[in-house]
């Protein structure tokens, strides 16, 4: 299909209001690196949660939803709705200790938990580590998926060359509103990016699944094709089969609580450092779960269905889904939905620039290199980086071919760390070497084990390997080492009141008026406890998700039962919420 002057036109204009907005937020980023990184810590939720889901939003989920369901249906995406889990873990139980820590970065936190030599190095370590190689693979595999609608929608060669230039005119633009903007910029596109990618994405499954004569249709299509159609249109997997039933547990048994990130840390936390309150820090959080699990799977996973029968032997499924943009969106509305990529690639890769940089500026050039600059000079250093991580990302994703496997290798390079990231706000006896041997324990396991011919096609298989080695050896080198000083474990626990968890050679030192004063396992006011309102928000999120799901593929009767189980959780959690009483101060520090 030609692109018409019209669709480009549409591109054009939302590309100079972006770097209109960026211009404008200039100014107000450059006073400091809190309002280059956190906004000044005065988001209201609505904002710090649409935020998030902005940035998870990226040009690469879409495509790799739709080579996820081409090869494994419906139910391949419990690999990352399994993180529902984490993420009302995340809300109900960290959210508001991240807020309380007054920190600019998650690892930041390293030297208020720990002490020592050790808690610098990590703290250092982790900067560097999370900034480039870390992060600059979840912006190549963002790249790769740019790469792959540049090449289809502008029909330029599938080249070495071409691809560079494709990556570099992207990075080009993102990068310098990013310089220019920080994270005031960041997030208040991030707001218009995310209503355009969600009104393209629902416009294209409406669209193309009109196209093909409705949902009937489409299963009868699907049944032509595939003999195994019944399954591919399965929420849950056939647990008849041994590997699949092994893959699931994993999912739901080990996956969600031992990868990196599970309370809520990088640039999820971020936002929360970012929030105005630690009321709107929650609420924040609750959002950006809701959003990202009931809201946005549903069009991917239609469209996804579309193209496996409109494309039934596509050699790479992934690009079926801009194959449909291309073959069904009208004049008007392709631009619109070009746009929609363009946002939701800007919307991940400007929080990984600006999230990479504030790791590098306040863990370790500030931290380490140059501690007593001035404002200007951190912001300006703080540009610098973000044109190094775009240079390290844009090299990365040439070498990348696959987004999905990308999603699996990231996820096991950081098994086994999330026990670590949980306890550590619990337990007293984590120190710094607990995390340090977590991270090193889970890397070279991960590359041995994707490795190895035996376990290189079984994700289930290496999660299997990877967690225990790596949790034998955090817990045995917690044990064989000091733990943290008295004093700063008295410290952190005064700031962020982890109350509960195994904190009684700490509590018992201090008085007890504040060992009792506002404790977090309660949703405030001796509500409902925080473990029982994980739960329920758990069954909240999921019952939704089935519910939109059910109901657009067109089983009306399942569909009416989950939202009646949504209806009734979801009053719980949020009648609990809106009953929380907001501190009158917050550690901002």
């Amino acid at each position: 299909m030609k692109i018409s002057i019209i669709d480009i036109g549409i591109v054009i204009s939302y590309v100079l209001f972006a770097i209109g907005l960026a211009a404008y937020y200039s100014k107000r980023a450059s006073k400091n690196i809190n309002e280059y990184f956190v906004s000044g810590r005065n988001l209201p939720w609505w904002v710090a949660g649409t935020s998030m889901v902005a940035t998870t939003f990226a040009a690469d989920t879409p495509l790799a939803i739709t080579g996820i369901i081409a090869k494994d249906g419906i139910s391949g995406n419990w690999l990352w709705w399994n993180g529902v889990l984490s993420g009302m873990l995340s809300t109900f139980l960290f959210a508001r200790l991240w807020r309380r820590s007054g920190v600019i970065t998650d690892v930041e936190l390293a030297e208020l938990r720990y002490d020592g030599k050790a808690a610098s190095a990590l703290r250092g370590f982790r900067a560097f580590y999370t900034a480039i190689p870390i992060n600059c693979i979840t912006m190549g595999w963002v790249l790769l998926a740019m790469q792959k609608i540049v090449v289809l929608v502008l029909g330029v060669p599938d080249t070495p060359g071409w691809k560079a230039i494709s990556v570099l005119i992207c990075l080009i633009f993102v990068g310098l509103y990013s310089m220019l903007s920080g994270f005031w910029g960041v997030v208040m596109t991030d707001l218009v990016q995310f209503g355009i990618a969600m009104f393209g994405s629902i416009t294209l499954a409406i669209v193309s699944l009109s196209k093909i004569g409705g949902i009937t249709q489409l299963k009868e299509q699907l049944a032509i094709h595939y003999s195994d159609s019944e399954s591919l249109l399965n929420i849950f997997p056939d647990f008849s089969v041994k590997s699949i039933m092994l893959t699931f547990g994993v999912y739901l048994g080990v996956q969600w609580w031992a990868s990196n990130g599970v309370d809520g840390g990088g640039y999820i936390a971020q936002r929360m450092f970012a929030s105005r309150d630690e009321k709107h820090t929650l609420l924040a959080t609750f959002w950006f779960n809701i959003a990202h699990y009931t809201l946005r799977p549903w069009p991917w996973i239609i469209v996804g269905l579309v193209s496996m029968v409109v494309y039934p032997n596509l050699e790479d499924p992934e690009v079926g889904y801009p194959m449909i943009m291309l073959k069904y969106m009208p004049v008007g509305l392709l631009g619109i939905m070009m746009t929609s990529f363009l946002a939701s690639f800007m919307s991940t890769i400007d929080t990984h620039l600006n999230w990479g940089s504030s790791y590098l500026v306040n863990d370790f050039y500030k931290r380490f290199i140059r501690t007593d600059a001035d404002d200007q000079h951190y912001v300006g250093i703080s540009r610098i980086c973000v044109l190094i991580i775009m240079v390290c990302a844009g090299v990365i994703s040439l070498f990348m071919d696959s987004i999905s496997e990308a999603w699996k290798f990231l996820i096991a390079l950081n098994a086994g760390i999330g026990l670590v990231q949980i306890l550590r706000w619990y337990w007293w006896r984590i120190n710094a070497w607990s995390e340090i041997s977590a991270m090193f324990a889970s890397a070279i396991t991960s590359i041995i084990v994707f490795s190895l011919p035996l376990t290189k096609d079984s994700f289930a298989l290496q999660m299997l390997i990877i967690v225990p080695v790596s949790t034998t050896v955090w817990v045995s080198v917690t044990l064989l080492t000091e733990p943290v000083s008295e004093q700063r474990l008295l410290d952190f626990y005064q700031r962020v009141r982890p109350s509960g968890g195994f904190w009684g050679p700490i509590t018992s030192q201090i008085d007890r008026d504040l060992e009792t004063d506002q404790p977090d396992s309660q949703i405030d006011g001796g509500q409902l406890p925080g473990l029982v309102m994980w739960i329920l928000g758990a069954i909240f999120i999921y019952s939704t998700l089935f519910a939109v799901g059910k109901i657009v593929l067109g089983f009306y009767l399942a569909g009416i039962v989950s939202a009646s189980i949504s209806i009734l959780s979801g009053s719980i959690v949020i009648s609990t919420i809106s009953k929380i009483v907001p501190p009158e101060s917050t550690n901002d520090t």
